[in-house]
């Protein structure tokens, strides 16, 4: 007699839950630290495994408060606050951002965490915000705010995430570099205002998706028109071929994605980019790494 078998294999690809948090920050840091724990815990109930603030979080956006909300990392009380927050939901927790005081000078700084509590990553904004357009807004963060260094790239679990923060995301030489430190998502809290938020904010998000293929979420707090700086809020996650995944527009909300790796393997297998470029023509590279 024969026997014959059939074997059936299943494949799971990595997938990862993701969920940005789009709040209305306020004078009062204590509040902004309670509504950030709220939010938290609805993402974590909800299934996410990773979860961003907005950029500036616990504090309000301004050359005038930079230094009056600054503080000590890792000792000050709001890494303790987001350390301790990881570690109850157990999720990977990226901070958003917050004023970061060292040696005498001023950073826009993110932190991320894993479920353990323990502080993973570091970013200070590369890039800061230096605008003038007549009649409309004028901001310049280099009057308060020194410039970070780094590409920074970090695991969760099989994937790799980068961070930049707010004008950052104009820059896709450092989209670029995390994309070659292996990066699947890009997050970037970020808070754009009213003038440049409707024309560049979706349609720099989606950008950085389709130049590196790769999941790109743009994390903003919610518009406070009593704030002397008006967020355009619109927190956006675009798929690595460029389609918004989720959004939300002025008001407070949390955004989802599934961060999937058979996605992105099929976007770049089937547009190959990565694999055509010209490097005997152009190259970026890490300075740091030369």
């Amino acid at each position: 007699a024969t026997l014959l078998y059939t074997i059936k294999f299943e494949v799971f690809m990595a997938m990862l839950r993701f969920a940005g948090v789009q709040m209305l920050v306020t004078a009062d840091k204590a509040l902004n630290l309670q509504k950030a724990s709220d939010c938290i815990a609805r993402a974590a109930k909800a299934g996410a495994q990773l979860v961003s603030l907005p950029e500036c979080f616990n504090s309000p956006y301004g050359n005038q408060y930079f230094a009056e909300y600054a503080e000590k990392i890792p000792d000050g009380p709001t890494t303790k606050y987001l350390q301790n927050l990881a570690k109850e939901h157990k999720v990977y927790l990226i901070g958003g951002s917050i004023p970061e005081e060292f040696d005498g000078a001023l950073y826009n700084t993110s932190l991320a965490f894993n479920p353990n509590g323990d502080l993973v990553a570091k970013h200070r904004k590369v890039h800061l915000f230096d605008i003038d357009i007549p009649g409309k807004i004028r901001f310049q963060e280099s009057e308060t705010l020194s410039p970070g260094n780094s590409v920074t790239v970090f695991d969760v679990n099989e994937f790799k995430v980068g961070i930049g923060i707010c004008y950052d995301l104009r820059f896709p030489e450092l989209a670029h570099l995390m994309r070659l430190k292996g990066a699947h998502l890009l997050v970037y809290p970020g808070a754009f205002n009213m003038t440049t938020g409707p024309i560049y904010f979706e349609l720099l998000t989606r950008s950085r998706a389709v130049d590196n293929q790769v999941y790109c979420a743009s994390i903003a707090p919610a518009l406070d028109e009593s704030a002397s700086y008006h967020s355009w809020g619109h927190s956006t996650i675009s798929s690595p071929s460029g389609q918004i995944v989720d959004s939300v527009k002025h008001e407070e909300g949390i955004i989802y994605c599934d961060i999937e790796m058979g996605v992105i393997d099929g976007v770049r297998e089937s547009i190959p980019t990565w694999k055509q470029k010209r490097e005997d023509v152009y190259k970026v590279v890490n300075v740091s790494d030369q």
